[in-house]
């Protein structure tokens, strides 16, 4: 064989990994709390987290507590 089918030879098979289908994603490896069972939310979807309210000497590290749904709506129904 000569260098040039060699050369061909292996550009061909190194572009073929780029059809090799894409590792299996793993839900755990990006769960926030892997020891707790997320929770169904009212649209059926799953919260990912849920975050407790802290407070903390800088305010930007702080949580603040969300307001419930139907505060939510009367405080947008004022707007």
């Amino acid at each position: 064989m000569t260098a040039s089918k060699l050369i061909v030879i292996a550009a061909i098979m190194a572009s073929a990994s780029a059809f090799a289908p894409a590792p299996a994603f793993n839900r755990l490896s990006t769960a926030v709390r892997a020891e707790e069972e997320p929770k169904k939310g009212s649209g059926g979807m799953y919260d990912t987290r849920d975050p407790e309210e802290f407070v903390d000497e800088d305010a930007r590290k702080s949580i603040s507590a969300a307001p419930s749904f139907e505060e939510y709506m009367k405080q947008r129904a004022a707007e």
